[in-house]
């Protein structure tokens, strides 16, 4: 089944899975931080709408999600409504909060979610350690700078909190059988397209009368979105979960990197002690017993 999926949308299956995994990785924050650069021109909120709209137009060329959504069952069809709103409201909240805050942060924050989520699932000694270390890490960073910023921190923890729905919403989707992942997130970035559109077209404004601002902000959709996304489904069809769950752990540590090559955003002490307890957190959680 893992064969013919990625023969179906082009894939070499014989690039390894831990190579998706880390073109991932470095896109997931990549693509952020370039949105941050664009927030001088566009407010937050129109580049999120940019983003999730550009990616949806990608999808759609690429995979035509709408033929998927005409025979799929009115139950699926819940669910994709329901991831839609998430992805809408998620990615809103993760710009207003890196407008506010530095990427590393807001990135390790993002993590508190999946940690409690395998904590609930498996109630291990391991678990619980792991959540203790990312609550600690989290408490270095929102100590250093919650009096400064304290709207920030609000939209950081939404935007954690829509992450574990997106998780499991992802979860539900993928028991749903069907024709593959990619179309479903791509029917789900469609109707996300549409529930970002009240926030976010106003503020994207700009962008439609200045070519560059917009092939900017396509490029940030791209980066975004795309890339990420798809990578993390054809890692995800060939790595074991606990795996996956694994090398999540370099997610904060490329937010980090990226933050400081990118965003000239150098961590305090303090902050780096965060960072590096929820990275540890990260890494000994394990979402399955057989992890």
């Amino acid at each position: 089944m893992v064969a013919s999926h990625a023969t179906s949308i082009g894939i070499d299956h014989r690039i390894p899975p831990h190579t998706y995994f880390l073109v991932s990785a470095v896109f997931h924050y990549l693509g952020p931080s370039f949105a941050v650069l664009l927030f001088a021109a566009i407010e937050p909120l129109g580049v999120a709408w940019l983003r999730i709209a550009s990616a949806a137009i990608v999808f759609a060329l690429w995979r035509r999600p709408w033929r998927y959504l005409r025979h799929a069952a009115a139950r699926e069809r819940w669910l994709i409504l329901a991831m839609a709103a998430v992805l809408a409201a998620m990615n809103g909240c993760f710009y207003l909060a890196i407008a506010r805050l530095p990427l590393a942060t807001v990135g390790a924050i993002e993590f508190l979610g999946p940690i409690l989520l395998a904590a609930l699932g498996m109630r291990s000694r391991r678990n619980v350690f792991a959540l203790a270390l990312a609550v600690a890490g989290v408490w270095f960073l929102t100590d250093a700078r919650w009096l400064a910023e304290p709207l920030g921190y609000v939209y950081a923890f939404a935007n954690c909190a829509l992450f574990v729905l997106y998780i499991v919403l992802g979860h539900r989707l993928a028991a749903q059988g069907g024709r593959g992942g990619i179309e479903r997130l791509g029917a789900a970035m469609l109707v996300a397209t549409v529930f970002a559109l009240p926030f976010g077209i106003r503020e994207a404004v700009p962008a439609f009368t200045d070519p560059l601002l917009l092939a900017a902000g396509i490029g940030v959709g791209l980066s975004s979105s795309v890339i990420p996304y798809v990578c993390d489904q054809l890692a995800m069809a060939r790595l074991p979960r606990a795996t996956f769950a694994l090398m999540l752990a370099l997610l904060p540590a490329t937010a980090s990197l990226i933050g400081i090559l990118v965003l000239a955003q150098m961590p305090t002490h303090v902050e780096w002690i965060g960072i590096a307890l929820v990275i540890a957190g990260v890494a000994l959680h394990r979402s399955e017993a057989r992890g």
